[in-house]
């Protein structure tokens, strides 16, 4: 059982990096009563360059991203990534894309997924939920792009930004735009 503090903890992290926290924190002393990380407990292991270098081809995935305009954009990222991590390290052309940097107080980075990608995703918060509410062009196939982390059945998937963007920080009365 997780030690208390630790869900505020974790939520706190979505702000910054969430996947990569996550991963780094599941590895350390998080929850450990007796404050001992994993590192401190098990000998190092070194790895030679040829390891390294295809541990961290292995651990790439290339995304697609099918822009507003129907452009192809493509990217890799590495795997505990999250899709906003991705647009904003490759500096892909995304309009609005990520306004919160992934604080999930908007909804700019809302992409729909491919069926057979979507139903393996994992499962999505109240929190997402909520903001999800708020976008524009919502689909079956709806997530956030800074909840999404990179995974290696991802390899290769195609994902489509919808056709407008909603931030669900400013208060908008569509029906006055029609």
């Amino acid at each position: 059982m997780a030690a208390p503090g630790t869900a505020s903890l974790l939520r706190a992290a979505a702000a910054s990096s969430r996947c990569r926290w996550l991963l780094a924190a599941s590895r350390g002393a998080a929850g450990r009563p007796d404050g001992e990380s994993v590192a401190a407990r098990t000998p190092g292991r070194f790895f030679g360059v040829s390891a390294r270098a295809r541990l961290s081809s292995e651990d790439k995935v290339t995304v697609h991203f099918i822009n507003r305009d129907g452009d192809k954009l493509t990217a890799e990222g590495k795997v505990g990534d999250s899709l906003l991590d991705v647009v904003v390290d490759k500096n892909l052309d995304i309009d609005g894309f990520g306004a919160c940097e992934g604080t999930l107080a908007c909804s700019t980075c809302h992409l729909i997924f491919e069926d057979h990608i979507f139903e393996k995703l994992d499962a999505i918060t109240d929190e997402e939920m909520d903001m999800l509410d708020l976008a524009y062009g919502l689909t079956e196939t709806s997530r956030l792009g800074c909840q999404i982390c990179l995974k290696k059945f991802m390899k290769n998937m195609t994902v489509r930004v919808p056709e407008a963007v909603a931030d669900a920080r400013q208060s908008i009365d569509m029906s006055k735009n029609s």
